[in-house]
Formats: C-alpha cells, sequence, structure tokens
C-alpha cells in the first residue's frame, strides 16, 4: 500500500465510476464488490462521489450510502470522497459525513457555483476545514470555471485549509511552480493524460479514471512513471494513451464505462442529462480498447 497514514491520499486512487442498473438505480453490491477488485488489483484507494461517480444527479441518501458501502468495502483509510456542492456549508456537511463513516481525507472542488473570486474560494475552504478532516482541493478550470493556480493553492496550504491538490488543469509547468511555492504540497495528478509527465515532475498520487478498467497495467504504469524506469512507463503510456486521452473529454464517464464493459468490468449506463456515446465516439473507445486487450494490460 503507497499510502501513508497522515498522507493517505498519496499512490493511485481511482475515481470511481458507479454502477447503475437498467432502470439507473444504483447497484451498491456492485460497487462494493468493484472497490474491492481496484485494491486486489494494486489500486491504493478509491475516491467516491466525484465527477465519474457522477455525484451531481445522487440524491442525498444515495451519495451518503455510496461511502459507506466503499467504506464497508475496503476501509475507512482508502476511501477519499469528493464533497464537492454549490455551498460551503453543505461541502462542509458532506465532509463532516466522510469523516464520521471513517474516511481520513477528503476531495473538494472550489465554489463552483458562479466564477468565485479568491476571497470566496479562500472562505469555502476555511469553512470546509472546519470539519477536521484533511482536504484535497481539485483544481478543475476547465469545468468550473475557477482557477486554483499556484499562487492560490500555496496560500490555502499556508493557511492550513489543504494538504495536497489534484491537479486537472492539464499545464504540466505548474508543478514545477507549486514546489517552490509550497513543497510541503503534495501535487496529485488529475488527468489521466498527462500521468508521465506529473510524475516526472514530482507527484506523490494519481486521482485516476482509467484504473476502472485497466486497474494493473495502470498502476504499473504509475510506478514505472514515479519511479523513474522510463523504459517499461513511456511504452505502456503510448500504448494506453489513446485511452487515457478520453478522461479529459466531456464524454469521460460513458467512455470509461464502455472500456469497463469491454474488458469484462460492470460499466452499464449513465444517468441524464448524460446521453450514450456517438456511434463514432464509440466505435474510436472500442478500438483502443480492443487494443489494450489484445496487448495483455486488461
Amino acid at each position: 500500500m503507497t499510502t501513508t497514514p497522515n498522507r493517505p491520499w498519496r499512490g493511485v486512487l481511482v475515481a470511481t465510476a458507479l454502477p447503475l442498473t437498467d432502470q439507473l438505480a444504483v447497484d451498491y453490491d456492485k460497487f462494493a464488490e468493484h472497490c474491492a477488485w481496484l485494491v486486489d488489483n494494486g489500486c491504493d484507494g478509491v475516491v467516491p462521489n466525484g465527477s465519474l461517480g457522477e455525484y451531481q444527479v445522487l440524491t442525498p441518501e444515495e451519495r451518503s450510502k455510496v461511502v459507506e458501502t466503499a467504506v464497508a468495502a475496503i476501509g475507512g483509510a482508502r476511501v477519499m470522497p469528493g464533497v464537492a456542492a454549490y455551498g460551503s456549508a453543505e461541502s462542509r456537511r458532506w465532509a463532516e459525513q466522510a469523516r464520521d463513516a471513517g474516511c481520513t481525507a477528503v476531495m473538494l472542488l472550489p465554489p463552483n457555483a458562479y466564477r468565485a473570486d479568491e476571497r470566496s474560494v479562500l472562505a469555502h475552504y476555511a469553512e470546509v476545514a472546519k470539519a477536521g478532516v484533511p482536504i484535497v482541493a481539485y483544481n478543475n478550470p476547465i469545468d468550473t470555471k475557477v482557477d486554483l493556480v499556484p499562487e492560490l493553492l500555496a496560500k490555502l496550504h499556508g493557511e492550513g485549509y489543504i494538504h495536497a491538490v489534484k491537479e486537472f488543469s492539464g499545464d504540466v509547468r505548474r508543478a514545477y511552480q507549486l514546489a517552490e511555492l509550497a513543497p510541503e504540497l503534495d501535487l496529485l495528478i488529475g488527468a489521466d493524460d498527462v500521468l508521465l509527465e506529473l510524475a516526472l515532475a514530482g507527484a506523490k498520487g494519481w486521482v485516476a479514471g482509467y484504473p476502472n478498467a485497466l486497474p494493473a497495467a495502470s498502476v504499473e504504469l504509475y510506478h514505472a512513471a514515479v519511479d523513474g524506469d522510463l523504459a517499461t512507463a513511456k511504452k505502456l503510456y503510448e500504448q494506453v494513451h489513446p485511452l487515457l486521452r478520453w478522461d479529459s473529454k466531456v464524454e469521460f464517464v460513458q467512455a470509461i464505462k464502455l472500456s469497463m464493459d469491454i474488458v469484462g468490468r460492470y460499466g452499464g449506463p449513465v444517468r441524464p442529462p448524460r446521453v450514450p456515446l456517438l456511434p463514432e465516439q464509440e466505435a474510436v473507445v472500442r478500438a483502443a480498447t480492443e487494443r489494450a486487450v489484445a496487448a495483455g494490460l486488461a
């Protein structure tokens, strides 16, 4: 287990896809089995209730039960739920729910109901930090329109509000600036298709999408990259990059669930307003996944 007790976000933490039945109900038994399977295949933990877990379209009851199911399946130290919400008070309540369920860290987006300014971002993280559970910030300026730039992350860390950041901007240059401004802030790879670049830049973990379908190969890739084994890492990266780049596309949930179905896991449907992939998109994902299977990566 790569994660350490005081830094449970280190290593490969999978942003879990959520299995839904044909009637679009959450299948908690399948979800529990999926969490256990990921750990059995070398992943260090899971991040439920992220965007890949379709948290925005879950009821409060479903969202709570997802966290409790993951904790029951693999233990709270391996579960880092997303606690994003429109209001700071609601995010704090989700952090408290995760804490009370036994989780030892949570992941938090900045305010995203509007384009928040720096003071609002600081106030948001300050409020959620009152729950007393370590926070990993999630920087996704593409979707939230709020950019946690290195200077702001350093400020959040300096105030003691955050301990790590899932970096999804795609700008790998930020890793070096962040290391200068806040050397104790752990950088986590946030987008699958910049894994090698951020691993070489000193990332301490990966909040990952594609291990939902290819866990063992993904774990091998991550460890080769962070250990500096470039021969192994580059070959694997080139083999799976046609899939990894879907993690940064709008249709990432559908693509990853389709890949899961193809490799013999259960991906299943998505809830509206998401819709199935277009036939041409499905063909691209299917071909890339089948190539990965043929290469022995599934």
